[in-house]
């Protein structure tokens, strides 16, 4: 990472795009009228992207294009793990969350890990749009964008699938469980 840009060595590159191509067509339901040749295009023309794909990647979140966003010309990818990113569990909502906590503090939050990864976590929106593609957080949750009046009162909002159904739940936002991750998404 020379100058602060994040970048992938060439072949670490190849790898991942052959990686993303195999999850992209088995898994047609989740994208099908979109070609892979059009996504690849624009991954190879934003590097960075490459780079924030590869951290979803190494943390479980296992991403796929879900997506398009027909005004900007992107494609959207959001983590597609069928558990809560594995790599990305065990953390408190936001800095403050973490920063809260007298004791037993975790390493990371869930805002923090996202902007580091260049990623964002999924709205309760979004979150729920993604249980339409398949059954996700059968067993675990997942941190959501919280809205500022929660937030400002201390809370923090979670989602995972339970009985067929998709649950919104609040817990403090310096709690942290070795089941609650977040998910991320991101615009190519």
């Amino acid at each position: 990472m020379e100058n602060g840009i994040k970048d992938l060595p060439i072949g670490h590159r190849e790898t991942l795009l052959g990686i993303l191509k195999d999850r992209f067509e088995k898994n047609r339901g989740r994208h099908p009228d979109i070609l892979w040749d059009n996504v690849q295009a624009r991954l190879e023309s934003n590097p960075e992207k490459l780079w924030s794909l590869n951290e979803m990647e190494l943390t479980g979140g296992e991403p796929d294009v879900i997506g398009y966003d027909g005004e900007s010309g992107a494609y959207v990818f959001c983590d597609c793990s069928a558990e809560s990113p594995k790599g990305r569990r065990s953390i408190c909502y936001d800095r403050e969350g973490l920063e809260s906590r007298r004791e037993h503090k975790p390493e990371n939050s869930a805002i923090d890990m996202a902007a580091f990864m260049g990623i964002e976590l999924l709205s309760e929106e979004q979150y729920r749009e993604l249980q339409t593609l398949g059954k996700f957080d059968q067993k675990t949750s997942s941190w959501v964008k919280t809205p500022s009046p929660i937030r400002e009162l201390g809370g923090a909002l979670f989602c995972e699938r339970r009985y067929g159904t998709v649950f919104v739940y609040h817990n403090g936002a310096g709690s942290y469980y070795a089941v609650r991750g977040f998910r991320g998404l991101m615009k190519v």
